[in-house]
């Protein structure tokens, strides 16, 4: 999007919206690589067991 239109005033809803779709993608594979690595911890976990 233009800078021009998410600086101003009317913009606002919109810019919010980038902002929140840029930590939605930031989050993802952060939350992805977790679930994978405590999947695979309780699998070497309870084969030791």
């Amino acid at each position: 999007m233009c800078r021009a239109v998410l600086e101003s005033e009317e913009g606002q809803t919109a810019a919010e919206g980038i902002n929140d779709g840029i930590v939605y993608l930031m989050a993802i594979p952060y939350l992805l690589v977790g679930g994978l690595g405590y999947f695979i911890y309780r699998k070497y976990n309870s084969l030791n067991k």
